[in-house]
């Protein structure tokens, strides 16, 4: 059975709620942060959101997304990925935990991600500050190599999806083991509820006709393809805002 436990006070800024916890779940702890609008006005609808490789829970991208979400009445919160933030002592560097994740094997590595968000996902939905009717996903790069999956198994459970920055085709300093083409091939078309797929079209690492190929595949009847200049790490406040747009319209509008 999965434990929720809260670590520490709970810390206040800028009128939003941050309150670290971990997930137990078995011998696994899944670390992450919940972000809050001080005053909830009534039960809040939550994102979940994946960060990037080499990133972790609470980057400056992330705290400034919780922070617009929580600012719009929209719960946010975010784990460590596998090797990534407190789930490591060590510095997170691309090659060594893509290396650990192609001895474990890709697909064992996402499903136990996939667990996690499911796991996190339903002791937040217990919480009476959180509508768990209105719920969404968004992630980019590794935040899509997880998170699409993610997005397929909840089905019905999510409102929306943000994803991108990832393709069909892995740039070429990824083992091949890890390579998620043939897992997307799976779990693409099983993705309906409405994606916003978010595209740089300078991307050094993830060419851009495979983000196309990508978008292609996904199930869902209502999806949108936004593309911004710039390379991979690239994120312009224009795109930060329709993200967010497009998530508070999914939970709110």
């Amino acid at each position: 059975m999965d434990v929720l436990q809260w670590i520490g006070q709970p810390v206040i800024e800028r009128g939003v709620i941050e309150r670290r916890f971990q997930l137990v779940r078995g011998v696994d702890v899944v670390p992450g942060i919940l972000w809050l609008p001080a005053r909830p006005e009534r039960p809040l609808p939550l994102v979940l959101m994946g960060h990037g490789g080499s990133g972790h829970k609470r980057t400056d991208r992330q705290l400034r997304l919780a922070r617009w979400f929580a600012g719009s009445q929209i719960a946010a919160v975010a784990i460590d990925g596998p090797y990534h933030g407190d789930r490591t002592t060590e510095p997170v560097d691309s090659r060594p935990h893509q290396d650990r994740m192609a001895a474990i094997g890709v697909d064992t590595v996402t499903d136990s991600m996939i667990a996690d968000w499911r796991g996190t996902l339903d002791a937040l939905s217990d919480l009476e500050v959180i509508d768990a009717g209105r719920l969404a996903h968004l992630g980019f790069s590794m935040g899509t190599r997880f998170g699409l999956p993610f997005v397929a198994e909840a089905g019905p459970r999510l409102r929306c999806a943000v994803l991108g920055k990832y393709g069909m085709r892995q740039p070429p300093a990824m083992p091949v083991a890890v390579d998620m083409a043939s897992r997307f091939t799976r779990d693409a078309p099983r993705v309906t509820v409405p994606v916003l797929f978010h595209v740089q079209w300078d991307d050094e690492l993830f060419p851009r006709a495979g983000q196309f190929e990508l978008f292609e595949l996904l199930g869902s009847r209502d999806k949108q393809l936004i593309v911004f200049p710039g390379t991979h790490r690239t994120a312009t406040p224009a795109a930060l805002t329709s993200w967010c747009e497009f998530v508070s319209h999914h939970l709110t509008g």
